[in-house]
């Protein structure tokens, strides 16, 4: 009987699966051709090599270059001028003998003569302000490019040189070959621009009350570009949106400003007993031991009178870096600073803050609690920060540098501020701070591939944000029980991804070149991976992958080919139909309960049941038999009992099993076929609840791997020992479906907040 049992059980599957394989084939629209969605992206990557293996390592010939800098800096308060002299030395450490080497002038974008500007399309709408008209079309542009007075071999000579809007091209007297070094000096000075009025990364703010200015500075010297395996030089023009590729290097920079500035940058302050006072030596050693709150190294007092007279006199702030790819400094007369230890796995760092008394209370209650926990949770997700220090700045902006980054958010004048201002200023910290591990340690390509940086930064900082939110409740408000993150829920792209095709454009689109920037760059990269880690691969196995890219590139030059492969080779997850569709396409979630049909089964024959049994030659006595609500018989079979109770089955299958074992055995009586649709173009798990009469759930995660053989509907069979009620997919909104009016049984009459956005549209 147990042989008989088995063959039995065989053909009830084979007669199943021939069902559901026929149903599937007519359900195939007419015309149909298969998009291949779960084809390998072998023509999408390049063939891996020497330098950059198939698993997404380094290769045993990957090589990067470096650039080391000693630079003299000067800025004049009075003319807002900055001055500079460096010596920069160029090891070529790859295999091709270099003839000319390319500097990047990216202030040469704020040039006169800039076709920046120029890119852009314009036009006249019905109204604007007298400000807004004035900037346009009576004020003369702003001067703020390179000017560059010297280009010198370290003998002194000239070096010849050609520059190409915001590159020079430097010419080699000899050839560089692997392994050759070569040094040579770059003097310069340009107008440092108001970019609160004028915009850009960097600049200064300008404080008319009491005539005083907070620079923030960067992009200040000429840098070298990248030289790689991939393309050679990286000396693609800078517009002002996209932003930069850099070696790693060595600095050390002497910056002289107004003596009675306060200033902190990139890298160790060497000659900190100089620029001290005895005060705030005093104090600095009392931060390195707090680990809690932190420490007022100069105070608002001490701030506020700073700022009421201008020392005539000049200080010298020495900084010292190394393994760097840039360097940035803020210095003003009005900086309040403050510092904070932070003790992460393998060693403390410091957490700093510099703000004027315009961001108080709101940045001395804040500001280094919000980069001490950001430390923190970025250091989990990666690795230990590597650097002794990370400073936020107050400015009116957000823009990211090695160990410093400056950030918005300011109070009301009277003191007080919204969510929106609190929860603005500490998610630009988080983010800015962020950036130290995306691209400035993970190296990748900000001119190229924009999500590299920005998108991978946003998906941690949303991990970041919910850390902060759990590790300090009192900067939630009353009501909140999770941080109020922007960026990172599926739910929060939906929009954006359902809207007009015309005006989206994939991912991996160079980020000068796309549309609804902040969207394509930074949320929807950073939801994928959000997507990817609760939903398709599960925290354990994301975490692990992600943490691999991160150690096996720090301090290097990823691609998004090293990201994609790196995430797949450490996890054992196929996620080729996922980088194709999320990053590849414009394709949009849409999946929808398309049909359910209700069984019951039973031992009497029916008229398909017996095409069945002719078909594959078995007695209808041995079969089980399937009647369609609503069909003749169906409540004759629904009575019949559960399918344990019928004759067949138990002569033929229960008389096998034990007492015990049989206890252990489901007994359904509920069968139905639901039919699932993806009237979307993207590919993604087919999450369902089932909801029975006695009021349970039931959650089922069906890979996306189910819409591999059509890509249009997929049908499942469910045999349960409980009447199911209703379906819903997707009903946590994990997967970014635009569309949530028909993903439910029984219909919800309801307009989809998709569908309300388009109406809104046409109306």
């Amino acid at each position: 009987m147990k042989i008989f049992k088995h063959a039995l059980l065989a053909l009830l599957f084979v007669s199943a699966g021939a069902f559901a394989q026929e149903t599937e084939e007519k359900e195939k629209p007419q015309g149909h051709t298969n998009q291949n969605k779960f084809k390998q992206l072998y023509d999408e990557f390049a063939t891996p090599n020497m330098f950059r293996t198939g698993s997404g390592a380094p290769g045993p010939a990957y090589y990067q270059q470096q650039a080391d800098y000693k630079m003299d800096i000067e800025i004049d308060d009075e003319k807002a001028r900055l001055s500079g002299y460096e010596t920069i030395t160029y090891t070529n450490n790859s295999p091709d003998p270099l003839t000319y080497l390319w500097v990047q002038l990216d202030q040469n974008m704020r040039a006169r003569d800039s076709k920046t500007p120029l890119i852009n399309g314009s036009g006249f709408g019905p109204a604007t302000t007298p400000s807004r008209a004035a900037g346009s079309y009576l004020k003369e542009r702003f001067d703020g490019g390179f000017n560059i007075q010297e280009v010198s071999g370290v003998d002194g000579k000239p070096l010849a040189h050609m520059i190409n809007r915001t590159m020079m091209r430097v010419e080699l007297p000899v050839t560089l070959n692997k392994g050759d070094k070569f040094s040579f000096n770059i003097k310069w000075w340009y107008n440092i621009n108001d970019h609160v009025k004028d915009g850009g990364r960097s600049g200064y703010e300008y404080f008319e009350e009491n005539d005083n200015k907070i620079y923030v500075m960067a992009q200040f010297y000429p840098r070298m570009a990248v030289y790689n395996d991939v393309e050679g030089w990286q000396n693609s023009q800078f517009w002002g949106r996209d932003e930069f590729a850099l070696p790693f290097g060595n600095f050390d920079v002497n910056i002289t400003v107004p003596a009675d500035h306060i200033l902190d940058g990139t890298g160790y302050l060497t000659n900190r007993k100089e620029v001290f006072s005895k005060e705030m030596m005093k104090r600095f050693e009392k931060a390195k031991k707090s680990y809690d709150e932190p420490v007022i190294i100069v105070t608002q007092e001490e701030a506020e009178k700073a700022e009421k007279s201008k020392s005539k006199d000049k200080k010298t702030w020495k900084l010292s870096a190394k393994m760097v790819r840039d360097f940035g400094f803020a210095t003003s007369r009005k900086f309040i600073w403050d510092m904070m230890a932070v003790k992460l796995d393998t060693k403390d760092v410091m957490a700093v803050s510099m703000y004027s008394k315009e961001g108080n209370p709101l940045w001395g209650d804040w500001s280094t609690k919000v980069v001490a926990s950001t430390l923190k949770s970025y250091s989990r997700m990666t690795f230990d920060y590597p650097y002794h220090k990370a400073i936020s700045a107050h400015a009116p902006m957000g823009m990211e540098y090695p160990m410093i980054c400056y950030n918005f958010g300011r109070p009301n004048k009277d003191g007080t501020y919204s969510d929106r201002t609190k929860f603005g200023m500490m998610g630009v910290i988080i983010h800015e701070v962020g950036h130290n591990w995306f691209p400035m340690i993970i190296n990748s390509d900000e001119r190229q591939w924009t999500w590299m940086d920005e998108g991978l930064n946003t998906f941690v900082q949303y991990v970041a944000e919910q850390d902060f939110g759990e590790w300090f409740p009192a900067a939630l408000s009353e009501g909140q029980t999770a941080y109020p993150s922007r960026r990172g829920p599926a739910k929060n792209i939906v929009r954006y991804m359902g809207g007009n095709q015309d005006f989206i454009a994939p991912i991996m689109t160079k980020g000068l070149n796309t549309y609804q920037f902040g969207s394509n760059a930074y949320s929807k990269p950073a939801t994928g991976l959000n997507i990817l880690r609760e939903t398709v691969m599960g925290r354990d196995l994301f975490d692990y992958s992600f943490k691999e890219y991160a150690n096996r590139w720090k301090f290097k030059h990823p691609t998004p080919e090293d990201f994609f492969r790196t995430m797949e080779d450490a996890s054992a997850v196929d996620l080729d139909w996922f980088w194709r569709g999320w990053f590849f396409t414009t394709d949009y979630t849409d999946i929808s309960v398309k049909e359910v049909k209700k069984f019951a089964i039973t031992s009497k024959p029916t008229e398909e049941g017996k095409k069945i049994a002719e078909r594959f030659n078995m007695d209808t006595a041995y079969l089980l038999y399937f009647v369609e609500e609503g069909k003749d018989g169906y409540d004759e079979a629904l009575k019949a009992g559960e399918l344990s109770d019928l004759p067949t089955v138990k002569e033929f299958v229960m008389d096998n099993f034990t007492p015990e074992q049989r206890k252990e055995m489901k007994s359904p009586r509920y069968f139905y076929q639901v039919t699932y649709e993806k009237p979307g173009g993207l590919v993604m798990p087919l999450i369902v609840e089932y909801t029975y009469a006695d009021g349970t759930k039931k959650r089922e995660t069906y890979p996306a791997q189910i819409w591999r053989l059509n890509d249009k509907t997929t049908s499942k069979a469910i045999a349960s020992d409980k009447e199911i009620v209703s379906i819903i997919v997707d009903p946590d909104l994990e997967t970014a479906d635009v569309d949530t009016s028909n993903n439910s049984w029984p219909k919800e009459v309801k307009d989809s907040d998709f569908n309300k956005f388009k109406n809104q549209i046409k109306d």
